[in-house]
């Protein structure tokens, strides 16, 4: 069998395979979280947000979909982040602009502790 025939049924059923998987996976809620950070946010914003009182004191206009986006926004340091807990993880989440603005959420099983605050 010659080569250009060969490479037109590889390609051939490669295509037709591909838009199986696509027909496949409409619709649904897949992604590819591959990196530590990425599975640790994806996680995070699955959770019910709670806001201790402290933070309420001191950022009263903070809402849950504020911190959703500065979770989505930001990066956990693993190096400050106490992963190591058996009950609820403590992660330090920085904003991507800064290393100086950072919160601190405690991750329990069905839901997301937000325990410190330090942005302006």
């Amino acid at each position: 069998m010659k080569i250009l025939y060969r490479l037109g049924f590889y390609f051939g059923g490669f295509s037709i395979g591909l838009i199986f998987l696509a027909f496949i996976l409409n619709g649904k809620k897949t992604s590819c979280n591959y990196t530590p950070n990425a599975r640790v946010i994806d996680n995070l914003l699955q959770k019910e947000i709670m806001i201790s009182e402290d933070v309420k004191r001191n950022k009263p206009q903070l809402s849950t979909n504020k911190i959703k986006e500065l979770i989505r926004n930001g990066k956990v340091n693993f190096y400050k982040s106490d992963t190591k807990r058996d009950s609820c993880r403590l992660y330090h989440i920085e904003i991507e602009t800064s290393k100086s603005e950072f919160f601190e959420v405690l991750n329990c099983s069905r839901t997301l502790n937000v325990i410190s605050f330090n942005l302006p």
